[in-house]
């Protein structure tokens, strides 16, 4: 519709002055993240463009009990916020954490922590900071600080895959991460891809993508592997307990042989794994993150290819995969902190 010169004038500064007050809003303000994992904790104040201005870390595991871990986040992140100018300068707390359920604050019975059961931590957290906290599952969080400040800006319909010790997942669809009914959607790492495969030594299930696709997967392929071929390889000359992906990864770049077959392997089982995914949230694209991809190539080919030769037609060549283009020692930290700034209040 055509303007008259003071009508667009009068929406010109409608624009403007709109713009700038979102803008006043956030400046000066800053966000809590914080990863909470089985063995440390890292935490950090963010401001609204991403940047961790002040960070920081403890140890999870060497608490019993979930009081004492909260005396000690909260001794540690004050200095931090004192220095940000202190406490009216946070909007809130995002928290990351293994089984983090977004709907009621809890961590509900995880593996890999020291508190066991249901764990009403967003409550706790509230409680000592005073401060609004939002707490999900590490991945979640990780699927949106990525679509806040990585790779999928601007998407809309996307997967995060966190390869790491676990295989943790995010979905995002329409642009709205999905939660499920229950708080606990997206856990493709346990969803079963070879029936009455490898034992998870968490949740006494057999075959799951994590048994294979982790890094602990890629540390067990290694073992049977080796105990099952007759050619030579690098890794045989390797300590049990000393061998890690890290190990695999450098014998393949040498060239070694078993452990190519290795990262083969694991890339066939994540294909055939993102290929599902494809098939039944139609994403832009899948984006990975974590220790495994620092390999490079040597995951991402075999993935790529056994994903498209699992995927039927209509699916094919539509697809990226794409490294996450979040910082590493940064990006559990800015997942977490997005979690303030989507809250509306």
């Amino acid at each position: 519709m055509y303007l008259e010169q003071p009508q667009f004038v009068a929406v010109f500064f409608y624009f403007l002055i709109k713009h700038m007050s979102s803008n006043i809003a956030t400046e000066g303000v800053y966000a809590i993240g914080i990863d909470l994992g089985g063995t440390g904790t890292k935490f950090g104040i963010v401001d609204n463009v991403g940047n961790v201005l002040f960070s920081g870390e403890i140890s999870t595991k060497k608490h019993a009990q979930i009081n004492t871990f909260i005396d000690e986040l909260y001794d540690q992140l004050i200095i931090l916020i004192n220095n940000a100018g202190g406490i009216d300068k946070i909007k809130g707390i995002g928290v990351g954490a293994p089984n983090g359920n977004f709907y009621n604050g809890n961590i509900e019975y995880a593996p890999n922590l020291p508190w066991k059961g249901i764990i009403p931590l967003a409550e706790l957290v509230a409680n000592k900071f005073k401060l609004p906290v939002t707490l999900t599952n590490d991945a979640n969080a990780a699927a949106i600080g990525e679509m806040m400040y990585g790779a999928a800006k601007g998407m809309k319909d996307f997967i995060m895959i966190t390869l790491g010790t676990g295989v943790g997942s995010g979905i995002v669809a329409n642009g709205q991460l999905i939660y499920g009914h229950d708080g606990f959607a997206g856990e493709l790492g346990h969803t079963i891809v070879i029936p009455d495969g490898r034992m998870h030594a968490g949740t006494g299930k057999r075959g799951s993508l994590e048994s294979y696709a982790s890094a602990t997967g890629v540390r067990l392929t290694a073992i049977e592997l080796i105990e099952q071929s007759k050619e030579d390889s690098l890794l045989k000359s390797v300590d049990k307990n000393s061998l890690d992906s890290k190990v695999v990864y450098d014998a393949a770049i040498k060239g070694d042989k078993l452990a190519l077959e290795i990262f083969e392997f694991t890339g066939k089982i994540l294909g055939l794994a993102l290929a599902n995914a494809v098939m039944f949230s139609s994403p832009e694209a899948i984006i990975l993150f974590g220790g495994l991809t620092k390999a490079g190539d040597l995951i991402l080919k075999p993935t790529r290819k056994y994903m498209e030769e699992n995927l039927i037609q209509v699916f094919q060549n539509k697809v990226k995969i794409l490294v996450s283009h979040l910082k590493e020692s940064d990006a559990a930290i800015l997942g977490a902190s997005a979690l303030v700034w989507e809250q509306k209040n």
